[in-house]
């Protein structure tokens, strides 16, 4: 188990935190498609990514979701964080995008780690950062980008956290984590495939240009 921890986060924390992360932390292996935090949660821990990855989603008051971000390994999700230190309910939704391995932090630790030690500091500050980031590309992709674009980055965005060019996924979930219909990302799926972008096959996209 600590080698695992090292090999992702041997490069970010020193010897004695990462020790203490095997001690206290909770290892979870996820399957696919598991929802890991709902909205509305009161979130007592907050998730290290060991492998694999996690989407972020939000819901609008009609229940229709919107793809944030994705988180891969190596990295941990900022909203879980501030959620976890100021006891607050969950505001987003979090789902394994792929078979996932974590270790679950107690939210305790967590704050006695910012004091006793910097380079835990720093990474919760990176974390912030990163997300915050991460939110604001989503908010042009949303502001800025027309519906084929946003189609595209997301193909591309689920193939590198996949690590894979060949995505298995159905164009209803597209449809949902774009917050659109299944109609019209089967129709620009089709035009994203006759510009030589994709490949559509049967139950998976092969995308051409990453």
């Amino acid at each position: 188990m600590l080698e695992e921890l090292k090999q992702q986060y041997g490069y970010l924390f020193e010897e004695d935190l990462l020790q203490e992360i095997n001690n206290v932390g909770t290892y979870k292996d996820i399957p696919e498609g598991f929802k890991l935090i709902e909205i509305g949660d009161y979130i007592k821990s907050m998730p290290l990514l060991v492998s694999g990855a996690i989407k972020i989603l939000r819901e609008d008051e009609e229940g229709d979701e919107l793809i944030l971000y994705f988180i891969e390994q190596g990295d941990t999700c900022a909203m879980t964080l501030s959620c976890c230190l100021g006891n607050a309910k969950s505001e987003i939704r979090a789902i394994a995008e792929t078979d996932t391995r974590l270790i679950m932090i107690p939210v305790t630790k967590m704050e006695e780690w910012l004091g006793k030690y910097k380079s835990w500091q720093k990474f919760v500050l990176q974390s912030y950062h990163n997300r915050m980031s991460e939110l604001l590309e989503a908010i042009d992709t949303i502001a800025f980008l027309k519906m084929d674009q946003r189609l595209f980055k997301y193909l591309k965005d689920k193939a590198m956290v996949n690590h894979n060019d060949v995505i298995h996924v159905t164009h209803q979930q597209i449809a949902s984590d774009l917050h659109t219909s299944r109609v019209v990302i089967s129709r620009l799926l089709k035009t994203l495939e006759i510009d030589g972008k994709i490949e559509l096959h049967r139950n998976n996209i092969k995308i051409l240009e990453l």
